[in-house]
């Protein structure tokens, strides 16, 4: 789990103090940075997320999100130690929503390191039809109030391009600005839920001190250009957006 890539998300992210050296514990979620699935152009669909049909089975729907996910941590993972990741098709749901047809894939990955099983992670992946023309944008929850704590936060297309760029995602929607609006129906570029999800983990590691497990939920996309609100009330977390819009709702538990 190379140092250099753990420096660099600490410097996208403008994290305080020094980076993780070899052999120190990565923050958590971290690891989102490894193990990447690097396939040839040819290998790659519309959206630029690696071609369904494969290990991933193809729903035929186009759409693909990360809807949520939760983290089980046994051991923190270490920068500089070699690591393996086993992934497993947990399920295959097939549903029909608001917005027309939805197919939920739930993968589970294995993170061993040193014959030990650091983390297990719980991966949702959802996949919808493409947006009908005119079509209204799902109405988005509303997030609470009363926080016990509170951290102002702006997302810029430098940001999200890095992120896609460290977590070897080809996702256009975050970083092809014609494709989202026209393509996939967004405002602008998406702010990626799993940096969504990076942001409050390590709001609730900093508050509440280490984690044994996290889970989490999108709610509402996020557009580049607008500012947010990382938010914690006890266990509970979530992104505001404007208007008072739900981005993503977690929960953290302490070890």
């Amino acid at each position: 789990m190379d140092p250099a890539r753990a420096a660099a998300l600490h410097a996208a992210l403008a994290l305080p103090g020094q980076p993780p050296r070899a052999d120190h514990p990565l923050p958590p979620f971290f690891h989102q940075i490894h193990f990447w699935d690097a396939r040839p152009p040819a290998g790659l669909g519309r959206d630029g997320h690696p071609r369904t049909g494969g290990f991933i089975p193809d729903t035929g729907l186009p759409r693909r999100m990360w809807a949520g996910g939760r983290l089980a941590f046994d051991a923190p993972l270490r920068a500089g130690i070699a690591a393996q990741k086993v992934t497993t098709v947990e399920d295959v749901e097939e549903k029909h929503g608001r917005s027309g047809p939805l197919a939920f894939v739930t993968l589970r990955h294995e993170i061993w390191q040193a014959d030990r099983l650091c983390l297990t992670e719980h991966q949702e992946l959802v996949f919808r039809a493409d947006p009908a023309p005119g079509a209204a944008a799902p109405r988005a929850p509303q997030a609470p109030d009363g926080e016990d704590s509170a951290q102002a936060v702006t997302f810029d297309p430098t940001l999200l391009f890095r992120y896609s760029a460290l977590t070897f995602n080809g996702h256009r929607i975050h970083y092809d600005r014609d494709y989202a609006r026209q393509v996939e129906g967004y405002e602008g570029l998406v702010v990626h839920g799993p940096l969504l999800a990076q942001l409050l983990i390590l709001m609730a590691e900093r508050e509440l001190g280490p984690l044994r497990a996290f889970q989490f939920r999108a709610t509402a996309p996020l557009m580049d250009f607008e500012p947010a609100t990382l938010c914690r009330k006890a266990r509970a977390l979530w992104v505001r957006g404007p208007a008072g819009r739900m981005c993503l709702e977690a929960e953290a538990t302490a070890a």
